[in-house]
């Protein structure tokens, strides 16, 4: 309190510089919970008590601590939060009261297993290193990029499947995941699986809305809705299975007209999402599909090379989505979709594996690594010993060592997006 007292005489003049930072605690409920700073190298905490409603004499603790830290900052470098009793993974981070998830199976945690669908990953070897050694529906050995991106926001350890019938209310302000493995951008590629399309994952995020209205009010929901992160990955299922594995497609478009329609959809469903309050809203492109394990083996010929076709498409797409995020940025007032790049950190990968500690990269860890996924990677197939040395899990879905290094290459990149 002392040294809280020593800066008081500079309070009015600091006032701005406050301003300026308030969304350091901006929309956040600060009942009963305290703010803190770490100052220095040997990262000293200043904190106020837990707060109780608001008084003047508190706010103007508030803004104490806030110009101590601030003032601080400039010489010794600082982190400032709010720590948050409702986090699963111990983070603190107030920025970002959630994160929401929208995709296909390389986001997926679960919500296929309460669906009639073959397109489902809840048996072993799937989950082999995740907590227990158990399958949950994460079409890895271990941890997805979900909750690896919630951990690292600070949020909570693990992204829960909105499906999951024993969601606490709890997990619902802390954000939750609507994506289904077998989603496309084009509403063809879940039909064929009897996946959840874009357009069933919006309707589930309207039923969420309703939830966060009945458990905190209306007001506290829109401050989550319109703050919290947003992740979209969605594509290669698209490319991939729609249109060269299928014929339906492929009888009335060229891949370029296709691409052309998947980034209407795609701008269609950005669009919603927008409307329905999301802001920060993060669109990862489509990775090289050509040179995943399966594609390879059923494409690349007898030297299993990765397929350029495929990657061709996937690029294609990828310019033609970047600049629709460009326009709806420009179109949609208050718009932060950030497009994320994921096809070359993860081409690199797959064309360096050394440089990153993998010792395999054209082929998975479940079986012979070339062809086997979802029903065809089972409990019957042999594993390799150590899964980290693989990029690939199975034939098309990377491991939670790949999963980590990419994820921490899209943090280091997209921080905007988050903060």
């Amino acid at each position: 309190m002392d040294l809280l007292m020593d800066f008081a005489p500079n309070f009015y003049q600091e006032l701005t510089l406050i301003q300026e930072h308030k969304k350091a605690y901006k929309g956040t409920n600060l009942i009963n919970q305290p703010l803190c700073c770490k100052i220095g190298a040997e990262e000293r905490e200043f904190c106020v008590g837990k707060m109780q409603p608001f008084c003047t004499s508190t706010f103007i603790l508030l803004q104490l601590l806030l110009l101590v830290c601030l003032n601080f900052s400039s010489n010794f470098g600082l982190t400032y939060s709010l720590s948050s009793q409702n986090s699963g993974g111990g983070g603190t981070r107030a920025s970002v009261p959630a994160l929401i998830v929208f995709g296909d199976s390389i986001v997926e945690t679960g919500n296929n297993d309460y669906l009639n669908t073959v397109a489902k990953c809840n048996f072993l070897p799937y989950g082999k290193d995740f907590e227990g050694g158990k399958p949950t529906g994460r079409y890895s050995n271990g941890k997805v990029p979900p909750d690896l991106l919630a951990e690292e926001l600070g949020i909570k350890e693990l992204l829960p499947p909105y499906l999951d019938p024993t969601l606490q209310v709890n997990d619902l302000l802390t954000g939750v995941n609507f994506a289904s493995g077998a989603a496309g951008y084009d509403p063809l590629s879940a039909q064929v699986a009897s996946a959840l399309s874009l357009t069933d994952q919006l309707k589930l995020f309207k039923e969420y809305k309703g939830k966060l209205i009945a458990a905190v009010g209306e007001n506290r929901t829109s401050t989550i809705i319109s703050e919290s992160a947003y992740l979209v990955v969605v594509g290669s299922n698209d490319i991939t299975n729609t249109y060269y594995a299928t014929p339906f497609r492929r009888l009335h478009y060229n891949i370029s007209s296709y691409t052309d329609l998947m980034t209407t959809f795609a701008s269609s469903f950005l669009q919603k999402l927008y409307g329905l309050g999301a802001r920060r809203i993060g669109v990862l492109n489509i990775p090289a599909i050509g040179c995943v394990p399966s594609q390879r083996t059923l494409a690349g010929g007898l030297q299993r090379s990765c397929v350029e076709e495929y990657n061709h498409a996937a690029s294609l797409f990828n310019s033609k989505l970047h600049a629709e995020i460009q326009f709806l940025n420009r179109k949609l007032p208050g718009a932060r979709i950030t497009y994320i790049d994921i096809y070359e950190p993860l081409l690199d990968l797959i064309n360096n594996p050394s440089q990153s500690g993998f010792e395999v990269a054209n082929k998975g860890c479940c079986g012979t690594g070339t062809i086997e996924v979802l029903l065809l990677c089972n409990r019957l197939d042999p594993t390799c010993p150590d899964a980290s040395k693989y990029v690939f899990w199975d034939s098309f879905h990377p491991t939670e060592a790949a999963y980590k290094i990419l994820v921490n290459r899209i943090m280091s990149k997209n921080l905007d997006l988050f903060f």
